[in-house]
């Protein structure tokens, strides 16, 4: 046991360490959860962490496949699939410039927050779908089980490693939505929330823009 522990541990503290840089920049994900929180309140914004979690699933089970590699080698099948990805962003970007600012008294914007309703199942596979097709998470993934993971590596440990990525996501953006439901940021949220919607869908039609713009050669 020890020396399993010792062949795989250097490669997975690798792993881990790209991995969180990765996670903790702005990206459709990040975007996503802050404009669930601000609009849809806590429980939205875990479904949605949680559905994020979930779509690295989606990518380990293709880069333990191989799929990987064939999307890699591919030019014209990852420009469709970033173009439907980029249509996806733009979507999401639409109703997020559209929030307005609320009409409410000012003792009653912070439950306003949590007026507008969406099903927990809604933005379980928003947050799913916004992971499943992010590009740029298939090219992390295509760097990790291909040049980062050696080949040696058994498809069990591969796995492993997968799960704890799909783990350590949600987790981080669970933490997110946590942070962004407090009450000192709630109550900013409750009189400028629909600027933080906004600044979100700006960020969402730049990454969709990113997308379509600057494909790898």
């Amino acid at each position: 046991m020890n020396e399993f522990v010792q062949l795989y541990w250097l490669e997975f503290l690798t792993i881990a360490s790209i991995h969180l840089l990765a996670v903790v920049s702005p990206g459709p994900d990040f975007a996503i959860v802050v404009k669930h929180s601000i609009r849809y309140g806590r429980q939205v914004a875990f479904a949605t962490s949680i559905g994020i979690g979930c779509g690295i699933l989606l990518h380990i089970a293709y880069s333990l496949l191989g799929i990987s590699l064939v999307i890699k080698t591919t030019p014209w099948l990852y420009s469709i699939f970033s173009y439907v990805a980029a249509a996806y962003l733009l979507w999401l970007a639409w109703g997020a410039l559209r929030a307005k600012p609320s009409d409410s008294a000012p003792s009653s914007k912070l439950n306003n927050i949590t007026q507008v309703t969406m099903s927990l199942r809604k933005g379980f596979w928003i947050g799913f779908l916004t992971n499943g097709l992010n590009p740029k998470a298939t090219l992390f993934f295509m760097s990790v089980f291909t040049v980062v993971i050696s080949i040696q590596t058994p498809i069990a440990v591969q796995a492993l490693y997968g799960i704890y990525l799909s783990i350590a996501t949600g987790a981080w953006f669970c933490l997110l939505s946590f942070l962004l439901s407090t009450s000192r940021i709630a109550g900013f949220i409750g009189t400028k929330g629909y600027l933080l919607d906004r600044a979100m869908g700006v960020l969402l039609v730049i990454l969709a823009a990113n997308l379509v713009l600057f494909q790898p050669a």
